[in-house]
This record gives structure tokens, sequence and C-alpha cells, in this order.
């Protein structure tokens, strides 16, 4: 298990990413900075996705910043950073090729490529496999591809056997995403909840995802008579990250849930703020995001409910190059 990436991350960083896609002209000075190659944290800023829906459960695009409030530990914060446009992420695929999947793994594949076809055409994937190991389905020294080809072969590369390490798959997923430069970074977590073969605890993943700015999905696909389902890891590993738990039980409608996750990414709205509490103490903060209501609409936030403070200073290497 690698070093985590935590959810707070320097402003130039996040406020350069927003700026290369922005069609404003005018760009404020903190974010023309962030074209330098190597920048050290001098101001935290914590980053939050943050979904908007309304009572069908459909997302709520085009809201302005001012409806927004945030704060932490019960303290108000104010934003630093907001859009609300169509940004391209980074996607890992965490697929589980256990043996409770060998009658799932055609149609999985089928619905990962429906996902893709949903996302922005700009999205970068790389594929998770795991039953009792894990292992990359791109090829070495492929972190990352945009073709849909290259994703098809990714997804193949694999038969389903064996048991399940769920929790070592999406620990491998998490460090795999510190290699990209997209900060909008999402894992989507295919399984039936259940591990008997990982190395890492429950407890250890969900501490570290806390750690990071991670977003993560998660689809159950449960075998009736499957003693190791286990829906409640499914739900805590999306709860945890401000993303959202499917489960379905069976393969049909996977393909429907994928296209809606991919509609989720796309309309996600990015907030960052800057902390009052300047403290390094390693420890838990409730973060809560209000939406000011506005001519009797019913509209409901979902975003992660707190963060890990890291112990230390945090220095990102690589933006730039």
């Amino acid at each position: 298990m690698g070093i985590p990436r935590f959810v707070i991350v320097s402003t130039a960083v996040a406020l350069g990413f927003l700026v290369g896609l922005s069609h404003s002209p005018a760009a404020p000075a903190q974010v023309r900075e962030a074209q330098v190659p190597l920048i050290r944290v001098h101001t935290d800023l914590v980053v939050l996705h943050v979904a908007v829906l309304d009572n069908k459960s459909r997302f709520a695009p085009g809201l302005p910043e001012d409806r927004f409030k945030v704060s932490e530990d019960g303290v108000p914060q104010a934003i630093r950073l907001f859009s609300n446009e169509d940004r391209p992420a980074a996607i890992g695929l965490v697929i589980d090729n256990s043996g409770s999947m060998h009658n799932k793994r055609a149609d999985v594949i089928l619905a990962a490529l429906a996902f893709a076809r949903a996302s922005n055409p700009l999205d970068e994937y790389f594929v998770v496999h795991f039953n009792e190991r894990v292992w990359m389905g791109l090829p070495d020294g492929m972190p990352f591809a945009s073709d849909p080809g290259m994703l098809t072969k990714a997804l193949a590369q694999a038969t389903a056997r064996g048991r399940t390490a769920l929790y070592d798959a999406v620990d491998r997923g998490l460090d795999h995403l510190r290699q990209a430069q997209n900060p909008h970074r999402v894992l989507v977590v295919v399984s039936d909840g259940g591990d008997n073969a990982s190395a890492i605890g429950l407890q250890q993943l969900l501490q570290r995802v806390q750690q990071t700015d991670v977003v993560i999905y998660t689809i159950g696909l449960f075998d009736e008579y499957a003693r190791d389902r286990n829906p409640r890891v499914l739900k805590e590993l999306a709860a945890a990250t401000g993303g959202e738990a499917f489960l379905p039980g069976g393969i049909d409608g996977a393909a429907a849930i994928l296209q809606r996750i991919a509609r989720d990414i796309r309309s996600i709205y990015l907030i960052g703020y800057e902390s009052t509490n300047t403290t390094r103490d390693g420890k838990y903060r409730q973060v809560r995001v209000n939406l000011q209501s506005a001519g009797g609409e019913k509209l409901k936030v979902r975003a992660r409910a707190g963060y890990v403070a890291p112990s230390n200073a945090v220095q990102i290497e690589g933006v730039g190059r």
C-alpha cells in the first residue's frame, strides 16, 4: 500500500486544472501559477465532489455558487473553488473475477463498454481485476487508456475463478490513481462485496479512502446462494467517498446503472475550500454541504461526510509535465 494522496491538495493544482477546461478568457493569478513542474503545498484546498438531485433522482445542473454552503466540524467555510463543467476524469474499473462472477463476465464487459460510451470522451480508464490476487488489465507501461478497443482488451484479460480479494483490489486502484494528472478521480467497483483473501482489512481500507479525494461507486452483483456476499461493504465504501452504491442483485440492469454513474460523474459540482482549521493532526473532520432552497424546489445533496486531515506537509510532483 502506497502513501495516501490526501483529499487536501494545493490551491494552484486544483485551480490550474479548472482553468484548462474553462471557457472564461480571464484567469485569476493563482490559476496561472499552476504551470510550474513542482508545487509544494502552501495553502490547502479541501476538494469535494458534490451531486445535486431532484425528487425524481435527476441531476440538477447550473446552480450558482451562492446556493452552496459548506461547513467543517460545524464551522462555516469560504468556498474558493467552484465548477459544474463536464470535466474529464481518471476512472478505474475494479472488476470481480472470483468464481461467483463466472456467469456474469460477458454481461459485465458489455455493461462497462456502455458506461464508457456514456462518459466524457476525454476520460482516461484503467482496469483492476481481482480474484484471490489482483492484476491490471492494461499492458505494462500503459497506465491509462481512452481507446474503446484497449478498454475491451483490458476487460477481457481474465476468467472468473477462485476466491475474492476485494479490499486489496480497491487499495490497488487507489494507488494507481495517484499516477493520474487529472484531479477528478473515480473508482467503479463491480463485486458481490465479499472478501476472503485480502491482506488489507476493511477498517484500514475505509481509513485510507477517507484520506483521498477519490469518489467510489459500487455495483453489487450477487449469486443467490453465495454465502460471502456483503452489500454492507459496498455501501460503506461508496458512502465514505460521496459516491453511491447500487444493489441490483443480478446482472439485469447493470448497463443502465453504469450509464447513470457516467451521467453522475459528468454532472458533479466541484467545490473547494481552505479549511479554517490549519492544524495537521491526522484527525477526522466532518464536512457538511447544504443547499439554500429557491422557489420551493426540493433538491438533495450527496457528498462525502468528511475526511482525515494530513499530519504533515504534502508535496505534489509532476504537475505541468
